[in-house]
């Protein structure tokens, strides 16, 4: 799995006019999903999600994780993280899971993240046509693969 991570004083999906989700502070999670993720690799990327020290403290120092403070996950879909731009100028998506398999493991990671966050957890719609608006905090930026974890 791949995530991008971007850490927002706000943000929010739109889909066909209509707002599907929203956070104030928090992470904006983009999720892309693998041939060959599973339930097990979801979870590995959540905790790392969770656990990860990138909210400042009294000291502005990075050194609290969205649970510390509290913060929302807005966790939307996006099979573009596998794309492959390496020939020519059109992108090959071939490297993301068929959309049947990534939507089951997008929900499941939905659900652990609502079961795991002590904050809020909202969503895009699957396979939607999303506008994505966000206030990068920071801006801190942060791109996790589970190849690399």
């Amino acid at each position: 799995m791949r995530a991008l991570l971007q850490r927002v004083s706000q943000a929010s999906v739109t889909v066909d006019g209509a707002v599907t989700g929203a956070i104030d502070l928090g992470l904006l999670v983009l999720l892309g999903v693998g041939p060959t993720d599973t339930e097990a690799v979801a979870a590995k990327l959540l905790d790392k999600i969770l656990a990860l020290r990138i909210f400042s403290d009294e000291q502005g120092k990075m050194n609290r994780s969205v649970v510390d403070v509290g913060g929302g996950l807005l966790i939307v879909s996006q099979f573009t993280l596998y794309a492959d731009a390496r020939k020519g100028n059109r992108p090959s998506f071939t490297g993301s899971a068929p959309a049947v398999q990534a939507n089951e493991l997008y929900e499941h990671f939905v659900a652990q993240a609502r079961v795991e966050c002590a904050g809020p957890v909202a969503t895009g719609i699957f396979g939607a046509d999303m506008k994505v608006a966000l206030v990068n905090d920071g801006p801190v930026t942060i791109w996790l693969d589970t190849d690399l974890l």
